[in-house]
């Protein structure tokens, strides 16, 4: 009996502890997100590395920045850059010398905007408190994400948040495939002087190249 016992009480104090920890994750991506919304505009230089031991030809490491003014962005990776306005997309490839113009489709594979990226673990995610680890003389505390759709290709997720600032740091990403991305912010500055056309296509700018309207 007395057994039976300890074992409940070990039970419930792992209970309550987990619980604790889920509503101390929770407070904590609130700040992030309170945030992040406060900035008038972003700027941030990232790096973004995947990988896959059962298929090395998705393994790529690549570079970008992005700017973003609330759901307006202007983004370049991986050598194209894409502009939203906020009704159409630009994807710009200069190597092809093509504009592709679309609308923007909530549904599409443009769907889920670079903004929402920075608070997308405020649906389907249960959370819970990591570790805190010294990347750089920075200290980043990481919240363990785990999706609530059982039939996610996700495992979990780890967000990395700057202790000190409460800005995103990193994001690492467990496939239940085995595979892994990483997704790593070496610069972020806010609240930057950008042009009133910063988040337009001007034409102009690209007299040679070949303008798709695909919607």
């Amino acid at each position: 009996m007395k057994k039976i016992i300890a074992f409940i009480g070990i039970a419930l104090f792992a209970i309550t502890a987990n619980a604790q920890s889920s509503e101390r994750a929770k407070n904590y991506l609130l700040e992030v997100t309170k945030k992040i919304n406060g900035y008038e505009n972003m700027s941030i230089e990232f790096s973004f590395n995947q990988k896959d031991d059962k298929n090395n030809s998705k393994n790529f490491d690549g570079k970008g920045k992005l700017d973003l003014k609330k759901d307006l962005y202007n983004l370049t990776f991986m050598g194209v850059q894409k502009i939203y306005d906020g009704k159409k997309i630009y994807t710009i490839s200069e190597e092809d010398e093509e504009v592709t113009v679309s609308k923007y489709d909530a549904k599409g594979v443009d769907g889920i905007l670079p903004s929402q990226m920075l608070t997308f673990f405020n649906k389907g995610y249960t959370f819970q408190w990591d570790i805190l680890q010294n990347v750089n003389g920075k200290k980043i505390q990481y919240i363990k994400l785990i999706p609530t759709d059982k039939k996610s290709v996700i495992k979990e997720v780890y967000l990395g948040v700057d202790s000190s600032t409460k800005n995103i740091y990193n994001k690492i990403q467990v496939n239940k495939d085995g595979s892994k991305s990483t997704l790593t912010v070496n610069s972020f500055k806010t609240n930057q002087s950008m042009s009133k056309n910063h988040f337009t296509f001007t034409q102009s700018l690209y007299p040679n190249y070949y303008i798709n309207n695909i919607d």
